[in-house]
């Protein structure tokens, strides 16, 4: 169910994606340059967009800052060799699948400390419960 609703809040990122200070936008933007990616299942996701009308692909796609026109954006065929095709929601899901062993290595660590601290807690209690019967 993560699955079906990350995908969905994907393609409505970038259904509303524009270029100015939006959240969300950012974030595609940040997902797309950090994992060398571009559109939910590849680039032509990007195509059924009002962003693409306008602008075409987004500069987040690229491969390449220096060899990515603006032109070439709007081309389908062109910016097929100039931006990342693969799709971002497979390498999000994948890279948040291959990092989970670690976070329930660390939640297990941290449960352990707590349950630790637990056990002390009570031996403490006990020990001055017993400690103050006897000195009455």
């Amino acid at each position: 169910q993560i699955k079906t609703n990350f995908e969905s809040n994907l393609n409505l990122a970038l259904r509303d994606y524009n270029v100015t200070a939006d959240r969300h936008s950012e974030a595609v933007d940040t997902i797309q340059r950090t994992l060398h990616c571009c559109g939910v299942q590849n680039y032509s996701d990007w195509e059924r967009t009002d962003y693409f009308t306008q602008k075409g692909i987004p500069r987040s796609c690229c491969r390449s800052q220096d060899d990515c026109s603006e032109e070439d954006l709007k081309d389908l065929s062109k910016a097929k060799l100039k931006v990342f095709v693969d799709g971002c929601f497979f390498l999000v899901t994948s890279t948040m699948e291959s990092k989970m062993s670690v976070v329930a290595g660390i939640s297990f660590g941290i449960a352990c400390f707590q349950l630790v601290g637990i056990i002390l807690a009570c031996c403490l209690s006990q020990y001055i419960t017993n400690n103050q019967y006897e000195m009455v």
